[in-house]
């Protein structure tokens, strides 16, 4: 279990790390970036941000608010299936039927796990919006191929600006990676 703890440690230090870094690009000095409600990082006034871990790799953006970024999503996970159940839990029945299809011509991608990774995104970019939770079943996924994902949103909140987001996903180097950015633009 100690060991556990550590590397969970060691994991949130490297994180926090990258959003430091992140936001000394913005030109903003070192502050603390403790975790708030529902483990959501707590972000310097006039940014958002959003970070993310799995084993390997650790990542983290930020944002400037009045650059018109109202929340930002990241997700990573490893290129790997999911562990038996988790989908009939996450997925819509429609998402499951699409992910399924897309299996048959690249069969190489987990799709599986990277609709799993888009909901996480999703949220990430939703909660700090909202302070609500979303379940897995109110945002309805289309995966495209060249990179590219969109979710319709099935539940409406007065601070999120649109119906649904709009993202990007990646499979590399045995990692799933998935963003989006939500903006003012999308009013």
């Amino acid at each position: 279990m100690s060991r556990a703890v550590e590397k969970r440690r060691r994991e949130f230090a490297a994180v926090r790390w990258c959003a430091r870094t992140a936001l000394a690009d913005l030109g903003v000095g070192p502050v603390p970036i403790l975790p708030g409600e529902r483990g959501a990082p707590v972000w310097p006034e006039g940014l958002v941000g959003s970070m993310t871990h799995c084993d390997g790799y650790r990542a983290a953006a930020v944002a400037r608010v009045r650059d018109g970024v109202l929340a930002i999503g990241v997700d990573a996970e490893p290129h790997a299936p999911l562990p038996d159940g988790v989908l009939e839990v996450t997925a819509l029945p429609a998402e499951r039927l699409r992910i399924a299809d897309m299996g048959r011509l690249e069969p190489e991608v987990n799709w599986d796990r990277l609709l799993f990774s888009m909901k996480e995104c999703v949220y990430k970019a939703w909660f700090p919006l909202t302070r609500r939770w979303l379940g897995f079943e109110q945002a309805d996924i289309t995966i495209e191929y060249e990179g590219t994902f969109s979710a319709r949103l099935l539940t409406t909140d007065p601070a999120v600006p649109a119906d649904g987001f709009t993202g990007r996903w990646l499979v590399e180097e045995g990692l799933i990676v998935t963003a989006l950015a939500v903006t003012t633009a999308q009013s």
